[in-house]
């Protein structure tokens, strides 16, 4: 089994490519031109166990949205096509991560049914102005996972049940996806896990 793809997405806004291998060893390279950016991919995978490559070129002298949606996009659907028909994974996982002031709970199902809760605060707390140089506004992180969860197909649930410290929770909250899409996307069978024999 080759659980692993690649795509490039190419917009008048950005330029975009990721490779991701599900079976990898979390080795990762990443290069978006948004360095906070850069290390919450990182995090995700290094904590999620997969090999990932990602480099964007975006108008960030604009805004970093494009940049991060555009990432986001390109991210769901690699782990869509390399999950393929998801024959034997586990499916579900949770979590609840800690970083130090930080706690974040994480549910999440490869469903197919892509569905995004995001309950995290990070846009609220005292230190929320950008993060990095250049900047990486909080709000961001929502807009990366919608569109992750949207081409992956995924639902899924995250939510700051405590923090403070802005970089504190979007980095628990980075950590958090990737451990649980780590259990969910273990092989531990040779079936489909669903009635319908489909996901």
């Amino acid at each position: 089994m080759n659980r692993s793809a690649s795509r490039s997405r190419s917009t008048k806004e950005t330029t975009v490519s990721v490779d991701v291998n599900l079976d990898g060893t979390g080795v990762t390279q990443v290069s978006t031109g948004l360095p906070f950016f850069d290390h919450m991919l990182t995090q995700l995978g290094r904590h999620g166990g997969f090999d990932l490559a990602v480099t964007a070129e975006g108008d960030l002298e604009v805004d970093a949205h494009h940049t991060v949606e555009d990432v986001g996009l390109a991210l769901g659907a690699c782990v869509s096509e390399a999950l393929g028909e998801k024959v034997g994974v586990r499916r579900f996982a949770s979590i609840d991560l800690p970083l130090d002031e930080a706690l974040i709970a994480v549910a999440l199902d490869l469903s197919g049914r892509p569905f995004l809760v995001y309950d995290v605060e990070a846009a609220g707390v005292a230190d929320s102005g950008a993060l990095g140089t250049p900047g990486f506004h909080p709000q961001l992180a929502e807009e990366f996972w919608r569109a992750f969860v949207m081409k992956a197909g995924i639902t899924m649930h995250v939510r700051m049940l405590s923090g403070r410290n802005a970089h504190h929770i979007l980095e628990a909250t980075f950590k958090a996806v990737a451990r649980a899409l780590r259990e969910a996307m273990t092989v531990d069978g040779d079936v489909v896990p669903s009635t319908k024999g489909v996901l």
